[in-house]
Parts: C-alpha cells; sequence; structure tokens
C-alpha cells in the first residue's frame, strides 16, 4: 500500500488530448491523486497550453494564449501536469516570450516553480512510490522524448510501474526513441513518421509485453494506431493493450 501522502491542493493541467479525447485517463489520473490525498482542481479558464501554435511558427498568435494559461494557473502553489510535451512549452518556451513583459514575466517565473509531472509529482513531491496499484500483466514503457529528454523525468514512472501488485516490467529496446508523432511533425512528414512508428511497434512486440504503456497520451494514441494497423495487416502476432500510467496505477 502507499506511503507518504498527505493533503495538498492542486490545479490539474490535462491536456488537451485527455480534455477532449481521452477523459477516461484524466478520470484515472484525477481519482490517483485524490486517493494519495490530494484535492484536484481545474480552473474554469484553462485552455491549451499553445505548443503546437509554437511548433508552427504562429508565435505572436500564441501569446494571448500563453497568457490565459498563466491567469487561469499562476494562483496555485502546485500544478500537475498529465502531459510532458505541454508542461515542457510552460516551463522551458514560454520564458522566451515573456520573460521581459513587466506582468507576465514575474508571474511566470513564480508559476514554473510550482509546476509537476504527473508522476513526477508522485514520487518527489509526495514521496510516494507504492500507489497500491494491482494488475496481472508483463508490462513495457515507452519513454516519450519530452517528458524524458527535455523535463529529465526518467526514473519516476519506472518506479511506480515496478511497485505495482502483479506487474512483471520488461525493458523495451531502444525504449526512448521517438514514436514518430512529434505533435505536426506526423501531419508534415507523414511518411517518415509512419516509418519510425512502425520501428516503435517492432520493439514492443519483441519485448513479449502484454501492456505498452506510457505518460504521454499522444504518443501512446499513436503507438495504438500502429499496432492495430500492423496487427491487422498480420506484422504483429498478438494482441498488446496500450494503457496510459495513470490506468495502470488507478487498476
Amino acid at each position: 500500500m502507499f506511503k507518504g501522502a498527505y493533503y495538498m491542493r492542486i490545479a490539474f493541467f490535462p491536456g488537451c488530448m485527455v480534455d477532449m479525447m481521452y477523459p477516461e485517463v484524466g478520470i484515472a489520473a484525477v481519482e490517483v491523486l485524490e486517493r494519495l490525498g490530494c484535492e484536484v482542481e481545474l480552473p474554469k479558464d484553462q485552455i491549451c497550453c499553445g505548443q503546437m501554435f509554437l511548433n508552427s511558427g504562429y508565435e505572436k498568435e500564441t501569446i494571448p494564449m500563453m497568457k490565459q494559461v498563466i491567469d487561469a494557473y499562476s494562483g496555485y502553489e502546485t500544478i500537475v501536469s498529465l502531459s510532458g510535451s505541454c508542461l515542457h512549452a510552460i516551463v522551458n518556451e514560454y520564458p522566451e516570450y515573456l520573460d521581459d513583459d513587466p506582468d507576465y514575466g514575474p508571474r511566470l517565473a513564480r508559476m514554473r516553480k510550482n509546476c509537476w509531472e504527473f508522476t513526477d509529482f508522485i514520487v518527489n513531491k509526495l514521496g510516494v512510490t507504492d500507489v497500491g496499484a494491482h494488475l496481472n500483466a508483463k508490462v513495457t514503457y515507452h519513454k516519450s522524448c519530452h517528458l524524458t529528454r527535455l523535463l529529465g523525468v526518467k526514473e519516476p514512472p519506472l518506479q511506480l510501474l515496478q511497485a505495482v501488485d502483479g506487474l512483471e516490467y520488461v525493458v523495451m529496446e531502444q525504449a526512448d526513441r521517438c514514436c514518430g508523432f512529434g505533435g505536426t511533425f506526423s501531419l508534415k512528414e507523414p511518411e517518415i513518421s509512419t516509418e519510425i512508428v512502425r520501428e516503435k511497434v517492432r520493439t514492443i512486440d519483441a519485448s513479449g509485453a502484454d501492456v505498452v504503456c506510457g505518460a504521454d497520451i499522444a504518443c501512446l494514441m499513436n503507438i495504438k494506431g500502429a499496432l492495430t494497423r500492423m496487427r491487422r495487416e498480420g506484422k504483429v502476432s498478438r494482441d498488446i493493450r496500450v494503457m496510459h500510467i495513470a490506468e495502470i496505477l488507478n487498476s
């Protein structure tokens, strides 16, 4: 059973894809956080972080979105993001455009210190590695690019998975290789993106896992689509379930 939980009021940043397409993942994350003693709030004025617009070159058009995110979240002492890519945009990309703003610059600086990624928050803020979950499955983990490389969150997801009762963790070869989604990259370079995700699926299949999980829903959506197509083509010999780590921790 989990140890070290205590009461804390937090603001939740689910990310657009969870909010609009995978609400069950957001629900699972909130239930885990509440079980650990957190009071979870979703600010009414929260919107998209604007990352995909920044990546597409619309910097000036994105600034009002950045400011609204700051308006919605800067009053909280703790902010927990379910998306590594969104969190990277807020803590590492926003300063480039707002540091010199006399109002939003200081508010962003304070807000950035209060931001946590979901698994990092549980392990390194709450001090919990065992959340009391149970799953009888052989599980491998995809190390998403933004979370692993740009935010440096490497060990917390693995610590949480390895503490799940009944779960057998298996290492995927080249687990930190990109899945090919890359936000707008998959739209701009679909042929390259397809080959990258097919390589990812082959490494998942080779791991022998029953379940592939990750901490970024965009990666998992891309992987699940490729798994389905390759299974239909006969290039994956078995059904492999795709789960967000929040769903595993809520099992």
